[in-house]
C-alpha cells in the first residue's frame, strides 16, 4: 500500500468511537446532534427557502439493475371498475424496491469487518431477518440540524469531477476556507462533485456506476477531528471508485461505519442548492432528513430538505 494511503485497520483503531456513547449505544456519531446543536441550526433559516436534495423515485434513477434496481411502482387499486354510493371512487399504489434505492442513509449495520458492527456488536446478528443491532430504525428520531455544504466542484471550476479523482482533507480545508465556512461538531456534512449533474446531463446509469469521484480514506480523521455527525455526497457511495487500495474494498465504508459509527447518504441532488449558496456566499443551512422507520432495516431511501 501506498504511504500516502493510511492503513484500513490501523486508522479504524485511530477513529474509533466504540463506548464513547456507552456500550449499548447503536446511534454513533448522530449523538453528536445534540438538542442545543439542532436550536442553534434554527438560526440559520433566514429567507425559509426550501431545497430538496432527494432524487426522484422512479424508473428513470441511475440504479438500473444488479444489486439494486431503480423503484417499480405498481397499483392496486385505480378506481375505474368500482360502483360506489355517491360516486366515491379511490386508487392505491405500492412500490417493490430495495431500500437503498435513490437517496438513502447506509445503516450502521450496513457493513462491517472482523465479524464486528458498529460499537463492537456482533456480525452475525444481521441474519435473514434483518439487522438485530444498529438497524436503519435507531436513527428514528430523524438526522436534523446544522448543514454545510462544501462544493468542490465549483472550487476546481469543473462541472464535475471524474471518476476515481480522491478528495483529500487538504482539499476539504481550501474550499471550506474559500467558502468562508468552518465545519464542526454535530454537523451534517455535504459534499458536491457534481456527479449527480453528470447523471442528469447523460442520463447513462451504466456510467453513473461505473465509477465515481469521492473521499479519500485519509479525510475520516478529518472528519473524526472535527466530530462530524453525518457525511452526505452526491454521488452512489461517498468515497472515491475505484478505491485507493486495489486490494479491498470500500475501505471508507468500513471504517466510518463501523469504526466511526457514521451514517452516510449517498445519491443526493445538490445543484439547486449550491447554485443558491453561491449566489448569496452562505453555506450552512438547516437540514431535515429522518430515514423511514424500518425495523432491523440495513438502510432507508430518504427525502433530505434544506432550508435556508
Amino acid at each position: 500500500m501506498s504511504a500516502s494511503i493510511p492503513d484500513m485497520r490501523e486508522l479504524g483503531t485511530k477513529v474509533r468511537n466504540w463506548g464513547r456513547w456507552g456500550t449499548d449505544d447503536e446511534r454513533g456519531t448522530t449523538n453528536l446532534i445534540t438538542p442545543e446543536r439542532v436550536a442553534a441550526a434554527s438560526s440559520l433559516i433566514r429567507t425559509g427557502e426550501v431545497f430538496e436534495l432527494g432524487i426522484p423515485l422512479d424508473a428513470d434513477g441511475p440504479q438500473p439493475g444488479g444489486a439494486r434496481i431503480n423503484p417499480i411502482r405498481l397499483m392496486s387499486e385505480n378506481g375505474q371498475e368500482q360502483v360506489l354510493p355517491g360516486g366515491f371512487k379511490w386508487a392505491d399504489d405500492y412500490v417493490f424496491m430495495p431500500l437503498q434505492t435513490g437517496s438513502q442513509y447506509d445503516s450502521l449495520a450496513h457493513v462491517h469487518y472482523d465479524e464486528q458492527l458498529y460499537n463492537g456488536h456482533p456480525g452475525d446478528g444481521v441474519t435473514v431477518k434483518g439487522a438485530d443491532k444498529c438497524g436503519i430504525q435507531t436513527q428514528a428520531k430523524g438526522i436534523a440540524g446544522r448543514g454545510v455544504l462544501l462544493d468542490i466542484a465549483r472550487h476546481r471550476g469543473v462541472d464535475w469531477l471524474q471518476a476515481g479523482e480522491a478528495i483529500g482533507p487538504d482539499e476539504l480545508d481550501a474550499v471550506a476556507a474559500a467558502q468562508g465556512v468552518e465545519v464542526g461538531p454535530g454537523d451534517i456534512l455535504l459534499f458536491r462533485t457534481g456527479w449527480h449533474a453528470k447523471f442528469l446531463v447523460e442520463k447513462d446509469p451504466a456510467a453513473y456506476m461505473a465509477g465515481e469521484p469521492g473521499l479519500s480514506l485519509a479525510t475520516a480523521q478529518w472528519l473524526r477531528d472535527r466530530d462530524v455527525a453525518v457525511v452526505g455526497a452526491d454521488n452512489w457511495a461517498v468515497e472515491v471508485m475505484p478505491g485507493e487500495n486495489p486490494g479491498s474494498l470500500f475501505e471508507l465504508h468500513m471504517v466510518l461505519i463501523r469504526d466511526m459509527g457514521m451514517t452516510l447518504a449517498e445519491m443526493l441532488n445538490f445543484e439547486e442548492l449550491a447554485a443558491a449558496c453561491a449566489a448569496d456566499g452562505n453555506y450552512d443551512f438547516f437540514y431535515a432528513g429522518p430515514p423511514l422507520k424500518f425495523t432491523r432495516g440495513l438502510g432507508s431511501p430518504i427525502n433530505p430538505l434544506a432550508i435556508r
